[in-house]
């Protein structure tokens, strides 16, 4: 019974419960990211370098042979994986880049200065009326 309620407390834990919300936002940003370079980025970059395609390239190390499936060092797929990393990596890069260039455009508009506090005018006109006797 004590376990129990152990795994209630820690499942009801505003932390976790913090935790579970990132990760769902994650994987829903994660489709986003995804999206954004198959869908716009990709196509362009395909189009400037002729479509090429390393995830072809690999070396057999042993031949098929009766069945048994050939043995390839499929290091083209690898070449494919780091190209695609890279520009997921510089994509998000430049989303957060201008999200960061928006937040500050808005911190750094002028906000109207605070007048003086009640305290301060009591002190002020406190001051005022020693200063003039």
């Amino acid at each position: 019974m004590r376990f129990i309620q152990e795994f209630k407390s820690f499942a009801v834990r505003g932390n976790v419960v913090d935790m579970a919300v990132g990760i769902i936002i994650g994987a829903a940003f994660g489709k986003i990211v995804s999206s954004i370079v198959e869908d716009v980025i990709m196509p362009p970059i395909g189009l400037l370098v002729g479509g090429v395609d390393f995830t072809d390239l690999a070396i057999t190390m042993k031949a098929a042979s009766d069945g048994v499936p050939a043995v390839m060092l499929k290091y083209g797929k690898f070449i494919q994986t780091v190209l695609d990393f890279t520009i997921i990596a510089f994509a998000v890069f430049m989303l957060v880049k201008g999200v960061n260039a928006l937040k500050k455009k808005e911190e750094a508009a002028p906000s109207a200065p605070a007048g003086p506090s009640r305290e301060e005018i009591l002190l002020s006109e406190i001051r005022d009326i020693l200063k003039s006797k």
